[in-house]
């Protein structure tokens, strides 16, 4: 008996079919105000939709068939909307197409290898990537809008980095959606397709798929952005293919990542750091609480970070999201598992939150932004900043002896969270929290900085808005300051030949005046001694010297010492007196070349720019003082 599946006639009906049942959907999704056309009326004109179209769709889906596809242009390498593709493999699970404009460039060897991959690709699509994703999340919308059990996968070169997309346009009918493609159906960047890394891409690209599905089709609801992406992100580790790091995506997101790793989560601007912050967050939050809770927040009508909240509470977590997050942005600094809250409060249900257990994530830290304190006397750093709903930030602080002192003021309309990390000598971290009043200020006061001491290290976060982050999200201002207060002294008696409170007038005027004749002869004996200091600091460096200093001569001097390092290091040789981004930049690339001398010992990779106690050493050395 005649099989109907590959009957020449079954691709035509089957079409027709679809068409007849996207009429029936549109016509039921009227609104109320519209006429609704009777079955009587509906049924002839279906016919004439069946006599007008029937020639056309009699074959069956065949190797080298051609189709025409609306892609992005945002993404299309040649900025085209719509693009003309064959058929080149028919997989168990799915169509490959291969843009016609592309393949036509290729050589012989070239084809043949884009078909080897392409049979390669459906191999892992059908082996491991299908069933591993849809045990775990479920399916994608089966038979689906197109009525066909297998997904379409449409290969066209893209722009920059793009390893693929999605359109959940492609899921409606062009009643709905003009430029539907009516397919399940992803798209890859052709450029890789002979690349390991499509594997990952097309992952990513089929847990789309699945969660339209689930959270749209199913639940009724769209899934904000940055979780869809999160899911996705997820994928390939799933998978397996993040096992080997080297040439992995997850090896390309920590690079992302840590170009710039302030990084809001949440907001989504599709860049490539978006990807990167949001891989290593949703990696340390499967590792800690289990890819069950992606499973079960996209099972809920809820989405975003109610939904998280909601799979944590089901799965008899005390943390929330907040939670999280904050130890996130300390896991992602520290990332060691032995680190633990000196807070009691903070104890409870503490167990090796601090770090990664993967062992390619084990070894990630985040460089955070240097704040230099002069090393003697009294000073006072102040500076204003901006970040964003969800985004981590790491200040380090280091120099200066004393009494340490930082002072926040964040905005008052939003929640800031701040922890805080202080490093003993032996680069020991103990970890505290930063207390904040109801106007979003607060100060921590830390004795023995420049001591036992080493470096403080502060980190913010605003964690405010929980919903809406579709489009781009506002700058939030805060301020902080940080203060080196001078050593406490003992208090010094002056011996009065009787108490002030039985002194006269003329007796009190009589000690001013002796009292200011003293300060005068101080301060003369101040300035002799300054001045000797100052000379003799200009034989040798032996203060700090540092951004904005102006008409100096120990700034002339440092500007002559590096213009005699040569033009690799100072090319400008210009000596103005004046410590401005020139002369930085010069000291940056002296202290990267005696980087074993004068960064290493204070944990640094890259220079900073500040002449402190290690760069000023190296000088002295070179100079032979």
């Amino acid at each position: 008996m005649e099989n109907r599946k590959t009957a020449p006639w079954w691709g035509g009906f089957r079409f027709l079919k679809i068409c007849y049942n996207n009429l029936m959907s549109q016509k039921l999704r009227l609104q109320p105000t519209h006429r609704i056309l009777p079955n009587f009326v509906w049924a002839p004109i279906f016919v004439g939709i069946i006599l007008f179209i029937a020639p056309s769709f009699v074959s069956a889906v065949s190797l080298g068939q051609k189709a025409d596809f609306f892609v992005k242009s945002d993404y299309d390498s040649f900025q085209r909307e719509e693009i003309s593709a064959t058929l080149k493999t028919i997989g168990e699970k799915a169509y490959f197409y291969v843009d016609d404009k592309w393949w036509g460039a290729l050589d012989a060897q070239k084809k043949e290898e884009v078909e080897q991959s392409l049979r390669i690709l459906d191999s892992e699509f059908h082996n491991r990537i299908y069933p591993k994703l849809t045990t775990i999340f479920g399916s994608e919308w089966i038979p689906g809008i197109d009525n066909d059990l297998r997904i379409t996968i449409l290969i066209h070169p893209m722009k920059g980095e793009a390893g693929g997309y999605f359109n959940s346009g492609d899921e409606y009918s062009r009643f709905e959606v003009s430029n539907s493609n009516q397919k399940e159906m992803v798209y890859l960047n052709a450029n890789y397709i002979a690349e390991p890394l499509t594997k990952s891409f097309l992952a990513h690209e089929f847990m789309h798929l699945i969660t339209f599905n689930q959270k749209d089709k199913i639940q009724g609801i769209g899934e904000e952005v940055w979780l869809n992406e999160a899911r996705a992100e997820y994928a390939p580790t799933l998978v397996g293919y993040d096992s080997e790091y080297e040439g992995s995506n997850l090896q390309r997101r920590v690079k992302q990542f840590l170009e710039e790793p302030s990084n809001s989560i949440t907001e989504w601007q599709n860049a490539p750091a978006d990807y990167g912050a949001l891989n290593l967050f949703t990696q340390y939050l499967v590792e800690h609480y289990g890819a069950k809770i992606l499973i079960d927040s996209l099972k809920l009508k809820t989405v975003g970070i109610e939904s998280l909240n909601q799979a944590l509470a089901q799965n008899y977590f005390e943390e929330d999201f907040s939670q999280i997050f904050t130890d996130w942005t300390v896991a992602i600094f520290v990332n060691d598992c032995s680190l633990a809250p000196l807070d009691s409060e903070h104890l409870t249900g503490w167990s090796e939150k601090y770090c990664y257990k993967n062992e390619n994530l084990k070894e990630i830290r985040v460089t955070p932004s240097i704040n230099f304190l002069p090393l003697y006397g009294k000073s006072t750093l102040g500076v204003s900043q901006t970040t964003k709903n969800w985004s981590g930030n790491w200040f380090k602080f280091i120099g200066g002896k004393g009494v340490f002192k930082i002072e926040f003021i964040g905005n008052p309309e939003n929640l800031f969270k701040i922890l805080y990390l202080t490093q003993d000598l032996s680069g020991k971290y103990s970890l505290n929290f930063f207390s904040l009043d109801e106007k979003q200020r607060g100060e921590i006061s830390i004795p023995e900085f420049g001591g036992k001491v080493s470096s403080v290290i502060i980190i913010p976060s605003v964690q405010t808005k929980k919903s809406g982050f579709e489009d781009s999200q506002p700058d939030i201002s805060f301020f902080w300051s940080a203060s080196i207060l001078a050593k406490e002294e003992k208090e010094i008696s002056k011996y009065l030949e009787k108490p002030i409170s039985e002194m006269s007038k003329q007796e009190i005027l009589n000690k001013i005046a002796e009292i200011e004749q003293l300060l005068t002869q101080l301060k003369t004996q101040f300035s002799q001694l300054e001045e000797k200091e100052l000379e003799a600091s200009y034989q040798k460096f032996d203060k700090d010297l540092f951004y904005g200093l102006k008409n100096d001569p120990g700034v002339e001097k440092l500007q002559e010492f590096l213009k005699s390092q040569g033009p690799e290091i100072y090319p400008e040789g210009l000596v103005t007196g004046n410590f401005l981004s020139l002369t930085q930049q010069a000291l940056i690339r002296f202290q990267e070349k005696y980087s074993d001398e004068i960064l290493k010992p204070l944990n640094l990779e890259k220079g900073t720019g500040y002449v402190g106690q290690m760069t000023r050493a190296k000088i002295n050395e070179l100079l032979g003082k």
